[in-house]
């Protein structure tokens, strides 16, 4: 286990891109650390004031940023545990994603998704809708598995219903994503 005291959150790390990215600056910066996660970082010795400025600098100019308010770092655990679950995960939780979310994070899933909402000004539930529908342009995109077996994967109950969500966030169908020859996906930082 890692002191707490030396985990610092970064805001828009969400991908093994920005993983790789924070993991640069760190080095760059001589700052030594144990663990990156998705959302976090483990240092080995807490930051001087000098050092955190310094990296915040470098952060930001590869549009990530350090975090200190708790309401600000709760919500990016929030997504991190998301993003984690659709876009990383081959399993869906064995538990409802409300109680996941609560053990994940150790808080009341009614307090998470009312902070949530005053914040991001969408529902939770919302936010993994839009990650699910770009994670299925994904895999449209890879063109491996139809549409049936992307709606299994994703965990939905029929192609219908994948394709009825997909149809009402993006306009497209999905046969009619898949015919396109520019396809538009978002990167994660802008869901």
């Amino acid at each position: 286990m890692y002191p707490s005291k030396n985990k610092i959150y970064i805001r828009h790390m969400v991908s093994m891109r920005c993983k790789l990215f924070v993991a640069d600056v760190l080095e760059m910066l001589s700052i030594p650390y144990l663990a990156i996660n998705l959302g976090e970082v483990i240092l080995a010795r807490k930051l001087a004031k000098q050092e955190s400025e310094k990296l915040n600098l470098e952060l930001k100019r590869r549009g990530l940023e350090l975090m200190d308010k708790k309401k600000s770092i709760l919500i990016e655990k929030i997504k991190t545990v998301v993003i984690e679950m659709v876009h990383y995960s081959d399993d869906p939780p064995k538990v409802n994603f409300s109680d996941y979310l609560s053990e994940k994070i150790k808080l009341n899933y009614a307090y998470l998704a009312n902070l949530f909402s005053e914040t991001e000004g969408i529902t939770i539930e919302h936010f993994i809708i839009l990650h699910k529908i770009e994670r299925v342009k994904e895999l449209i995109i890879y063109d491996e598995l139809n549409l049936s077996e992307i709606a299994w994967k994703m965990h939905y109950s029929s192609a219908a219903h994948l394709s009825s969500q997909f149809k009402k966030v993006t306009g497209l169908t999905p046969t009619y994503f898949k015919s396109l020859k520019n396809k538009r996906r978002k990167l994660l930082e802008d869901v």
